[in-house]
């Protein structure tokens, strides 16, 4: 019995390890999202290695337009993508003044709930938003980020990076 506990908690760590940036148990990748999303921004990422495109769905545009904070229902994704990189080693610049795309690396989800499963606890999220990586075929990406770090202190801001370019502000 006691191994059985020791293998459950074990499993489990391993588990939360796999997948800190966020649960895709909780949060599904949005299947269509190109078809159905609107692309409303690219950036390079703060890592200064990367290039994301960002799309929202309705919900998500609507409410943050006109109330200034996300719906319960608003999902955005985050595709993020390799760069070419220049003989320093440092991704170069294309004219649009964003790094060049390469390869797609990952499709990060967020979604806004009004109430999560109990099992989705606090800790695990920002607010009502959850997280969630993907690989390039909507599969599970294994990963060590850990989404809520860099999302909570944006409280003011729904918890979004890209909120000035969703609400308008």
């Amino acid at each position: 019995m006691k191994n059985q506990a020791g293998a459950v908690l074990l499993i489990t760590v391993i588990s939360a390890a796999a997948y800190a940036g966020g649960n895709p148990e909780f949060v599904k990748y949005p299947e269509g999202y190109k078809d159905t999303f609107i692309r409303y921004h690219g950036q390079n990422r703060a890592n200064n290695t990367q290039v994301a495109d960002f799309y929202a769905n309705a919900t998500a545009i609507n409410s943050l337009s006109q109330d200034g904070r996300a719906a319960a229902g608003s999902v955005i994704v985050m595709e993020i993508y390799q760069t070419e990189t220049g003989e320093d080693g440092k991704p170069v610049l294309g004219a649009d003044n964003l790094f060049k795309r390469t390869d797609l690396a990952g499709i990060a989800v967020m979604e806004k709930r009004a109430a999560w499963d109990a099992a989705y606890t606090p800790e695990h999220r920002s607010g009502n938003w959850g997280f969630a990586l993907y690989d390039t075929q909507g599969q599970p990406k294994e990963n060590d980020l850990v989404c809520t770090s860099c999302h909570a202190p944006l409280l003011n801001q729904d918890y979004l990076f890209t909120f000035p370019k969703l609400s308008g502000q």
